[in-house]
């Protein structure tokens, strides 16, 4: 596992210990990031059930100020750290050991916007439908925010959940990333700008 691309280009990254994670593949990471193009610069970031921080790093190398990373797991947080420590970016990151919904939950109370928020949820949990609940509930995204889901094949996502519309999703065998941006001014602009 290593960053793509951005200044840590190359650099190796390591998975937590055990058999509870499951890391995001380089060549989907590869395919997610060719998706969004560039990166704001400034942008904040959410990473949550970050496991390694694979994912929020990435933002980081492409250009994101900062990034949350939010994982339950003592593994997933001591891989995460030393995944920072390893590219110099822990000033840039904050991490978190909680479940998603209280995380999200004191976000939102504290008034944080992210610019893009991933969430790769263990499978077979069906927590991604919740999680996007809750995110919408707590209204941690930005109004041009966009939200990467990664998840199984088999599960088909609604086109809106509540004020979520799904923009894309793409297919990679058995893992598929669908794409929620914010429609809740429910006009053109909102729902048809690109990816």
């Amino acid at each position: 596992m290593r960053v793509i691309t951005g200044k840590l280009k190359g650099s190796k990254l390591i998975s937590p210990k055990g058999l509870h994670t499951r890391p995001t593949s380089d060549k989907v990471k590869e395919a997610i990031f060719n998706i969004l193009g560039n990166i704001s610069e400034g942008s904040q970031v959410l990473d949550l059930y970050a496991g390694s921080g694979n994912v929020g790093i990435e933002f980081l190398s492409r250009g994101a100020s900062k990034c949350y990373f939010i994982d339950c797991d003592t593994n997933s947080i001591k891989s995460i750290k030393e995944n920072l420590s390893r590219t110099k970016l822990a000033e840039q990151a904050y991490v978190y050991k909680n479940i998603a919904d209280k995380a999200i939950s004191m976000l939102g109370s504290r008034g944080i916007l992210f610019d893009y928020i991933f969430l790769d949820p263990p499978y077979e949990k069906n927590l991604i439908v919740p999680t996007l609940e809750k995110i919408s509930i707590c209204n941690i995204l930005n109004e041009n925010g966009i939200i990467i889901t990664e998840h199984e094949s088999k599960i088909v996502l609604p086109e809106y959940i509540n004020y979520l519309f799904k923009k894309d999703f793409r297919k990679y065998g058995g893992t598929t990333i669908s794409f929620y941006i914010n429609g809740r001014l429910n006009n053109e602009s909102s729902i048809s700008r690109d990816i």
